[in-house]
């Protein structure tokens, strides 16, 4: 959520006395880490390029080479001085962005990293989404995709480099062009300078001559020190497309003589069609037919609405299969013994059992989160002209190669046949990287059937009942406490399904029958803790799971944080205190964790009713802290009053967009902990629309205020950090208010009147 929807924002930078210390030698030792078998953030960028057939080789490759694009260009009276930059002889200067925009802010990072080294007019570049080319690929994944809080981390050097390649070829283009020498010439706001003849040129006007010009082997880039735009607050270039309606998402587009779809799926996951009678439907006026597909049956006609009127009028008998009886009660049950066991050892560190058996307290706690939907405020949509020769695709997509490889085979077309449009989405959180690329697919096969373009749309109850959910989770903790009150055992066992499983990304993220993303978050906590042990169950059920915004943090930052709180009043300390004793060997957490308490004023005396939590968590290689203010009603209804939310995430690109990162991560982390919960019962989602899978509202909406770590480290992620710490926060602000502990989500008025609710 941006700025002017909460009130209290700021976002002011604090310097941090970090030592100096790299990522990974703060966040645990390295000799401690050899027995973990969690596949760390680098080694999966690392290997993740597996999927796409290697790195990218060149960061340089001429457009002109790429017959469509360079075509597009010229017809624009554009240049492609390289595959990132078009250059109009308007001095329009157009960021080709290698990233789907779904909120997140990069079509405006990328160009201002790209800007900082070009050194255009910031007032004349525009952004357009790229097309899918390798040139494109992520740096590291080596495919084309955007997700893990990777975008600005990955492109860091890349767009600056291209911007700075740029340059250097317009400034050589000048220099032919009056015979002077290059190192003469300055540049200044898209203007190329020869002080000592008084002559100067629009990047515009050198634009032609520069794109045929060689690009040199290399170009040195910028210091910190000398950036004007990289760290200024910088407005979305975006935003004015979005306010005058001229955005396009993949809901606006329109194709001459496109139909539109959509389908009926089964009501139970793995279920199939028996027998269809359409009688009905194809009585209603503007549906042109009924088809099965894979997915389901497909009503097609002239517009949504009596497609979907058709789809209402269908007498489907289903084949429920297997899952006709799955059931979130009796799964949370199954889940509870199954954590009762030990589990596949993720990490350990000394003897657990041992110092357990030995400390002077002993505490458990168990802690449940449902599965969740990412409920987009867009609903899945999908636009495919589907010709004998060619399949072309308008989507907004977070897996532009996968969904392009997934359409090829569907359609049994070469992959260089296939070419996706990558709109802008209302949203993604996960669900547009689906790993099956299901949305892309059944489009596929219903433009198979139609035999003409088709837009093929998901209500909010089709992707509510049918979609792919964020994991349930089951998490026992045993702590063993010292005389002093200090942990000095933990043991953590984790009960849930695979995201990796079943899919392309399984070779590296499961090593050992280890799903990385199941423990992230627990396997690699940063606290100084002698005798630790987290375990893993990874059941197999019929639900189809994928990731979610934080994946596996948004349920180990909840139950190791909370937990955390219950050891610490169990040995008498303050949560806050004992925090900063187990983070001392880790120098940016702890001075992000004292940046918060200190703008929060912990410790300070608060209105009567009203408690004060905390909680940190590493993700995505950034830190984040964040305190919480929350009271709770004589009816159980929880208030929460003010977030404080430190982070550091290395060096900032726009703190505009950090801000609202952490905003939308806040308000995203209080839906789930306080409204959202996706259930089962005889095999069917019992949740349908945001009746009864509600959203936060803005008067529900805390005061939130942001503070960023000044910091010279590369930048990190901010999309997704802001989400694993606000639960945990806030359950531990309900318990310093009422005395109540809170360990499953959603919170529930019930858990919180009288004398329910577990207490320490």
């Amino acid at each position: 959520m941006s700025a002017p929807f909460i009130s209290g924002t700021t976002a002011i930078f604090e310097k941090a006395k970090t030592g100096g210390r790299s990522n990974a030698a703060e966040r645990s030792d390295p000799v401690e880490r050899k027995n973990a078998v969690i596949v760390g953030r680098r080694a999966f960028l690392q290997t993740g390029a597996a999927l796409g057939g290697g790195l990218l080789v060149s960061m340089y490759v001429p457009l002109a080479a790429k017959a469509g694009n360079a075509l597009a260009a010229a017809e624009k009276n554009e240049f492609a001085v390289n595959a990132f930059v078009h250059i109009g002889s308007d001095d329009i200067v157009t960021v080709i962005a290698a990233h789907s925009e779904m909120g997140q802010g990069i079509y405006t990072s990328l160009p201002m990293l790209l800007n900082e080294e070009l050194e255009a007019n910031w007032a004349k570049v525009r952004v357009e989404a790229a097309p899918v080319d390798a040139v494109y690929n992520h740096p590291v994944y080596g495919m084309q995709m955007t997700g893990g809080s990777t975008t600005s981390p990955s492109e860091w050097v890349r767009y600056r480099k291209m911007g700075a390649l740029a340059r250097t070829m317009l400034v050589q283009a000048a220099a032919q062009r009056w015979n002077v020498a290059a190192s003469e010439c300055t540049v200044e706001k898209g203007v190329v300078f020869h002080d000592a003849s008084h002559r100067r040129a629009s990047y515009g006007s050198l634009a032609e001559a520069a794109s045929k010009l060689t690009a040199p082997a290399d170009v040195p880039l910028k210091g910190a020190k000398d950036f004007t735009l990289i760290g200024k607050p910088t407005l979305r270039l975006d935003t004015p497309s979005k306010v005058n309606g001229t955005a396009e998402f993949g809901l606006d587009v329109h194709l001459p003589g496109m139909l539109t779809a959509v389908v009926a799926r089964p009501p139970v996951f793995g279920g199939k069609v028996v027998k269809v009678d359409a009688s009905e439907t194809l009585k209603i006026s503007g549906v042109k037919a009924v088809e099965q597909v894979p997915s389901g049956v497909a009503v097609i006609a002239e517009g949504f609405w009596p497609a979907k009127l058709g789809r209402d009028k269908l007498n489907v008998e289903w084949d429920l299969g297997a899952n006709a009886n799955l059931s979130s009660e009796q799964m949370f049950r199954e889940f509870a013994e199954t954590a009762m066991k030990p589990g596949l050892v993720a990490r350990k560190v000394g003897d657990a059992a041992a110092a357990l058996g030995s400390a002077a307290k002993t505490l458990t706690a168990e802690y449940d989160v449902p599965y969740l939907a990412h409920c987009m405020m867009e609903p899945l949509n999908c636009v495919v002209d589907l010709r004998a020769d060619s399949c072309e695709i308008w989507t907004g997509t977070q897996f532009q190669t996968g969904d392009c490889a997934a359409a090829a085979k569907t359609a049994g077309l070469p992959f260089n046949k296939v070419q996706i449009h990558t709109t802008l989405l209302g949203g993604g959180f996960g669900r547009r990287a689906n790993p099956a690329s299901d949305f892309v697919v059944e489009a596929v096969e219903v433009a198979k059937v139609a035999k003409a373009p088709v837009k093929v749309v998901w209500t909010r109850e089709d992707d509510l009942k049918g979609g792919w959910y964020r994991p349930m989770w089951h998490d026992r903790f045993v702590a063993g406490i010292d005389a002093g009150g200090n942990p000095v055992a933990w043991t953590h066992t984790i009960v849930g399904q695979s995201i990796f499983e079943g899919t392309g990304f399984a070779s590296f993220g499961i090593k050992d029958g280890i799903d990385a993303a199941s423990v992230e978050g627990a396997a690699d906590i940063l606290y100084g803790i002698p005798n630790l042990q987290v375990d893993l169950h990874t059941p197999k059920i019929g639900v189809p799971v994928q990731w979610w915004r934080s994946v596996g943090h948004s349920h180990t930052g909840f139950s190791v944080e909370a937990f955390l709180d219950e050891v610490a009043f169990a040995g008498g300390k303050d949560p806050y205190e004992l925090r900063r004793t187990l983070l001392a060997g880790q120098p940016r957490m702890l001075a992000t964790l004292e940046l918060a308490a200190q703008k929060a004023n912990w410790g300070s005396k608060l209105p009567a009713g009203v408690g004060r939590g905390i909680a940190t968590h590493f993700s995505f290689d950034s830190y984040v802290a964040q305190v919480v203010e929350a009271s709770v009603g004589k009816d159980g209804a929880v208030r929460v009053h003010r977030v404080v939310c430190a982070l550091d995430c290395g060096l900032v690109i726009n703190p505009d967009t950090v801000v609202a990162q952490m905003e939308g991560g806040i308000i995203f982390g209080l839906t789930a902990a306080l409204k959202s919960e996706i259930t089962l019962k005889d095999g069917r989602v019992e949740q349908s629309n945001f009746y009864d899978y509600p959203m936060l509202r803005i008067y529900e909406s805390p005061v939130i205020e942001v503070h960023i770590v000044r910091s010279a480290a590369s930048p990190t992620g901010v999309g997704e950090p802001g989400v694993p710490p606000v639960a945990p926060a806030l359950a531990n602000a309900i318990f310093a208010a009422t005395g109540k502990r809170v360990r499953r989500l959603p919170i529930r008025a019930s858990d919180l009147v009288g004398d329910a609710g577990a207490k320490s």
